[in-house]
């Protein structure tokens, strides 16, 4: 789960990180009152969106302006000006896709005096199950850049979950960012109450871009990005009350009350697999026949037909899909229990593209008869290669 950043800095704030003060608003009339409130003599008005690349994004309708997404104001006027451009238009940045989002929220905060910028984040390192840090002198909109053309200028570590946080950690962050004396210290301290966030609030990702110096000698989070494990939610009631549902997609909210895992893509074949990996290697196959999978969808191990009626209607809910394959290899899922579900789906939204169905494993041969039985107009697959060809065939006929 993703929370905007002035939720983020809320977060941070708890642990004693120096983040800037700031105020959230809805409307454009909330302005005038929070840049008042904050005093400046400088605001950053900052578009609130679950994406990267704001400072550099630009808005598709012409009355928000030529500027993007963050804007420095000087004034109290500015300030209202770029409030009423930016509220209610649609961004697009470099992580948006061309379709953008659209801004419902802005973060009002106090201008900083800039000395220096760092990157710092965050991450669970699958491969060794440790909290890492990734940690670079070259903070900005422009990591990704850095991280392609000089990646040695990007240094990484992981902390062992037996010892926790070590005082040696923020030596290695002040390190790296070549930090030394008082400035230092503040790095091992800020490194210190990073990890005990990122561990209690079960982040999985945190990443500060920029992490500056200011001009009288202090770091500060200037931004600040946080992502959530899901399946810890249960222990954050406090966290899930920040969730945003406008900023995701529609169908992935209705996946997820069914505990679906669904997320939204941008071909036209609709997919409903169960398993993770032969859900990838069904997209995958769908991408070398020339077509483009629209979602992944994993009714998981242990389905019911009510589950698998939910999965067949999110997918048919996507006006983008023109055809749908169902690949289902049966082990504790079982095929009838597939067919039963596919057919009281199909009777229940109709079926007006194509549909591949290709089933495996236990019961195969009673969901098979469920499937001929119905009188329905499905496609019957033999193996994955089958499928994925009869379904990209069946889509370039429409």
């Amino acid at each position: 789960m993703n929370i905007h950043e002035y939720q983020a800095k809320a977060v941070l704030r708890e642990f004693g990180l120096p983040v800037s003060n700031g105020k959230a608003i809805f409307k454009a009339a909330e302005a005038e009152a929070a840049a008042r409130e904050l005093g400046g003599p400088l605001w950053v008005v900052k578009s609130q969106i679950h994406a990267g690349g704001r400072g550099k994004g630009k808005f598709k309708e012409p009355e928000a302006g030529e500027k993007g997404g963050v804007r420095l104001a000087k004034s109290v006027e500015e300030v209202k000006t770029f409030a009423e451009q930016m509220l209610g238009r649609t961004l697009v940045t470099v992580q948006t896709g061309e379709a953008g989002k659209q801004v419902n929220r802005l973060y009002i905060e106090e201008g900083s005096d800039i000395e220096t910028e760092f990157y710092l984040s965050m991450l669970v390192d699958r491969e060794t199950g440790r909290v890492a840090f990734v940690v670079s002198t070259e903070g900005g909109m422009d990591i990704e850049q850095v991280a392609h053309d000089t990646p040695e200028k990007i240094v990484t570590f992981s902390v062992d979950p037996a010892t926790g946080i070590m005082p040696h950690h923020g030596r290695a962050v002040a390190k790296a960012l070549r930090l030394a004396g008082p400035l230092a210290k503040e790095a091992e301290d800020l490194t210190a109450r990073l990890y005990r966030a990122f561990v209690a609030k079960d982040m999985s990702m945190l990443e500060i871009n920029p992490l500056i110096v200011t001009k009288d000698g202090h770091l500060k989070c200037l931004d600040a990005k946080i992502s959530f494990d899901s399946n810890s939610l249960y222990r954050h009631p406090e966290i899930v009350q920040l969730r945003d549902t406008t900023e995701e997609d529609e169908k992935e909210i209705e996946a997820s009350k069914y505990d679906l895992a669904y997320i939204a893509l941008e071909g036209t074949i609709g997919c409903m697999v169960n398993g993770a990996g032969l859900a990838m290697a069904t997209l995958d196959i769908i991408k070398l026949y020339g077509e483009e999978p629209a979602n992944f969808l994993d009714v998981g191990g242990g389905a019911s037909e009510e589950k698998v009626t939910a999965a067949f209607k999110i997918i048919t809910a996507d006006p983008n899909v023109k055809g749908i394959l169902v690949n289902i290899f049966g082990g504790i899922m079982k095929c009838d229990v597939i067919a039963n579900g596919v057919i009281a789906a199909v009777r229940a939204v109709g079926l007006q593209v194509p549909l591949v169905v290709r089933l495996e494993g236990t019961n195969v041969e009673k969901g098979k008869e469920i499937i001929r039985s119905s009188g329905l107009n499905v496609i019957p697959a033999d193996d994955l290669d089958d499928a994925a060809q009869k379904i990209v065939a069946a889509v370039r006929q429409r």
